[in-house]
């Protein structure tokens, strides 16, 4: 049977630039426990889709990880900023494309047990390139690969981050479908 906790008490840990930490006692099925929870403003994933069916990745270090990861373009949604708002602007700022259109596709939770953060991802098609705009801490290398190939190194444990996997593929499903067919160039 499904509990549903009651916040009993809410005390801020940390607060950060990016996350803030809170510890939250609720209500459990047993009694009172206790929960930590990232509190993060959540953020926009971009399938970047040309018309020959290439994706736009991005390729940079990232701390937590310990190594250099291939993702989808990405990033936190700033105070006030609607998703799809943040999502051209990543879009452009990662990768120097604009979009001339942009679906969403969908939301998600990367990691339910702790945080409150929830990704919007978007597929951006009709893309023009421009130039890049990096936060002044980025370094990033822009990568073209076939959605196909992609999907190969998500099954074969070559892309790890979560939200690209996601939308990888997403995309796979939705070009063997047909759905996306007025996006790409026909032979």
């Amino acid at each position: 049977m499904t509990f549903e906790e009651k916040t009993l008490d809410s005390q801020r840990i940390y607060e950060g630039k990016i996350i803030n930490l809170r510890r939250d006692s609720v209500t459990v099925s047993g009694g009172v426990s206790q929960r930590e929870i990232v509190e993060h403003p959540g953020g926009a994933v971009i399938a970047a889709l040309k018309p020959d069916g290439h994706m736009i990745m991005v390729r940079q270090y990232r701390k937590a990880a310990q190594r250099v990861m291939l993702e989808a373009p990405a990033g936190k949604i700033d105070a006030g900023e609607e998703p799809q708002a943040a999502a051209l602007r990543e879009l452009q700022e990662e990768t120097g494309y604009r979009a001339g259109k942009i679906r969403f596709l969908t939301r998600m939770y990367p990691s339910v047990g702790y945080s409150e953060e929830v990704l919007y991802l978007y597929l951006c098609t009709d893309l023009t390139p421009g130039e890049t705009s990096f936060d002044e801490n980025e370094a990033i290398d822009i990568e073209e690969y076939p959605v196909n190939q992609l999907c190969s190194m998500v099954m074969e444990g070559r892309i790890e981050d979560g939200k690209s996997q996601v939308l990888i593929l997403m995309i796979r499903e939705l070009l063997a479908a047909g759905e996306l067919q007025e996006y790409l160039k026909q032979p």
